[in-house]
């Protein structure tokens, strides 16, 4: 697992590593099981707080992506694949609004940017 922390970004530290396990549990590159590094490891890597590091635990664990067993560590939990498809949804509305606020400022219209999408359809 491979986390990077922009500590130029205006997103919480905890914020960053919470996005980036859940993209990874999302594209199926953490699997049910797979150990999470302690939160100590983990802070050491990152040269940051364990009590940053455990604030994104215990929010993983509250969305039900990661469960913790004391005493053993952290787990990627078995995810409910329909709340999987939910946040992905949510992740493809969010960049497609962008897109969409992007064109328009753009100068594009709805028709120009459904033309847009519709040929960007066919060539998939």
């Amino acid at each position: 697992m491979h986390i990077i922390i922009n500590h130029t970004s205006m997103t919480p530290i905890y914020e960053q590593i919470v996005s980036q396990i859940r993209a990874d549990i999302i594209n199926g590159d953490l699997v049910p099981g797979t150990a999470l590094p302690s939160v100590r490891m983990l802070s050491r890597e990152l040269k940051i707080s364990a009590l940053t590091v455990k604030k994104a635990y215990d929010y993983l664990e509250e969305e039900g992506l990661v469960h913790t067993v004391h005493g053993k560590g952290s787990f990627i939990a078995e995810a409910n694949q329909e709340m999987l498809m939910e946040e992905r949804r949510k992740e493809l509305e969010h960049d497609l609004d962008k897109a969409v606020r992007k064109a328009r400022a753009g100068g594009l219209t709805d028709q120009e940017i459904c033309d847009l999408f519709q040929l960007i359809m066919e060539g998939e």
